[in-house]
């Protein structure tokens, strides 16, 4: 079976990123192909993409939404079937795509609930001659499609919400329900009514035919408490219409044969990994005996950099070094330049983020730390496994469905892809570097797990066809 999908997002790769939701955003189209699904994305027209609106036809116009005139362009951009919401009174200002000089814009939740009505009056009449078959919102920034479907007439098209992050959530006042063109009588509880205020993301989750997340394991610990975040029991009311279906990484972009930035190796050969490790020590001005790992990630508490104080210590004194890139809570980027201050040649930081970095810190590192407390799916985890360069991974979300831990079970058979521990606390950290050594020491075993690691699959061909299905399955 084959088909139309619309995908609605506020941010995709390579036009706007500022987390993993635009790589998927921007992976999956070319993922679906294959599969016979036609997936085109609808995007704000941020100041950054205006200009690409004179290669485009106008397809749709709306006089009044949300305050302005809007008009949404189509064509085609870098390999990407693309529609731009141009609502120059939303989008075209200075400044991200949701934090301004002082902090969120404070209409978001007229931004996105525009970009929400765009995507669902397209999917429901169509625009430019296409008209979808799915309508698939990304996120709270998109999570009032389905609603908007729901609530104004949904016609034949069907709607999938999937969650990236529940701890964002598109939270409102309930003052802002009529003007937000949502039904009174649908403010309760068991539909839009979220802590007597809205949520945007829980519009979605009620009124979706269909919600995903990014990998299994998180499908079910949004299940509890503690990671549900307040939507637990949205989740576990509508456990038949929920899907864990893991994400994957572009193996095109991240490739350790093809990779224009780094010194090309294989799987078969992954030795030559030491020259671009030689790269890497003069770039961060590091001479490390044993293993060295990186962070590359956001630094904050939910990603458990935080534990790397009390944590990285004994990993230097055992041989270890550490190359740290991203930016974040100030707090941490301060302890990360502690951190550098007292292992100076072992600890590297550079504040900020760099796509070319990256890249070279993935193809010169032995290990990748992510000991995140919640990731959903997380990406830095499979760009490690592709490039050879161990995970260090705590047991969640998609950490747990995508490394296979080192265990005297994995290790007699062979299968064994990083290194994964719990509870996520400064010692299971410490004790998981402490595995990490040890496994260094051992070149032979070392060589199997990193062998394993490179062949594990990481690419979209599975994930697209779990897509295509649940599309399908919806239709039919």
């Amino acid at each position: 079976m084959s088909g139309q999908v619309l995908s609605v997002a506020s941010e995709c790769v390579p036009f706007l990123k500022t987390g993993g939701l635009a790589d998927v955003v921007g992976a999956l189209p070319a993922a679906l192909k294959p599969v016979g699904w036609d997936m085109r994305v609808l995007l704000p027209a941020y100041r950054s993409l205006r200009s690409r609106l004179g290669d485009m036809d106008e397809v749709w116009f709306e006089a009044d939404l949300f305050g302005g005139p809007a008009r949404v362009f189509a064509g085609e951009a870098q390999g990407l079937s693309l529609m731009l919401l141009d609502a120059p009174h939303l989008f075209d200002r200075e400044g991200g795509p949701y934090v301004g000089p002082g902090g969120d814009w404070p209409d978001n939740a007229f931004r996105f609930a525009a970009l929400s009505w765009a995507g669902a009056e397209i999917a429901r009449n169509g625009a430019g001659g296409w008209k979808p078959d799915v309508l698939h919102a990304h996120d709270w920034q998109a999570g009032f499609a389905p609603a908007y479907l729901r609530y104004h007439g949904q016609g034949d098209v069907v709607s999938v919400i999937t969650i990236h992050n529940v701890a964002f959530q598109g939270w409102a006042p309930s003052a802002l329900l009529g003007p937000l063109r949502l039904p009174g009588n649908e403010f309760h509880p068991g539909a839009l009514e979220y802590f007597g205020g809205l949520s945007s993301l829980k519009a979605g989750m009620v009124t979706a035919d269909a919600i995903t997340t990014v990998s299994p394991t998180y499908a079910e610990e949004l299940m509890r408490p503690e990671f549900g975040m307040g939507l637990q029991g949205v989740i576990s009311a509508r456990a038949d219409r929920v899907f864990g279906i893991l994400n994957g990484v572009d193996t095109a972009v991240w490739s350790p044969e093809a990779d224009p930035g780094i010194s090309a190796y294989s799987v078969k050969t992954p030795k030559k990994k030491a020259a671009n490790r030689m790269t890497l020590s003069q770039e961060f001005a590091l001479d490390v005996p044993g293993p060295l790992a990186i962070v590359v990630s956001r630094l904050t508490d939910q990603k458990g950099i935080d534990l790397l104080p009390d944590a990285i210590p004994g990993f230097i004194e055992a041989g270890g070094g550490l190359a740290v890139l991203g930016s974040g809570d100030p707090a941490l980027e301060a302890a990360m330049h502690n951190l550098a201050a007292r292992y100076p040649g072992r600890v590297g930081v550079r504040i900020g983020y760099d796509e070319g970095l990256s890249h070279r810190m993935f193809a010169g590192a032995d290990a990748v730390l992510v000991p995140s407390r919640f990731e959903p799916c997380g990406l830095t985890q499979m760009y490690g496994l592709r490039y050879g360069t161990l995970p260090v991974v705590a047991l969640t979300g998609g950490l747990a469905d995508t490394v296979i831990g080192l265990s005297p079970a994995t290790e007699a058979a062979g299968t064994a892809t990083g290194i994964v521990f719990y509870p996520t606390d400064a010692l299971g950290l410490s004790q998981a570097l402490k595995k990490l050594i040890d496994l260094h020491a051992n070149s032979t075993a070392w060589a199997q797990v990193q062998r394993n690691a490179m062949r594990h699959p990481v690419g979209w061909e599975t994930s697209a066809a779990a897509y295509a299905r649940l599309y399908e399955s919806l239709i039919g």
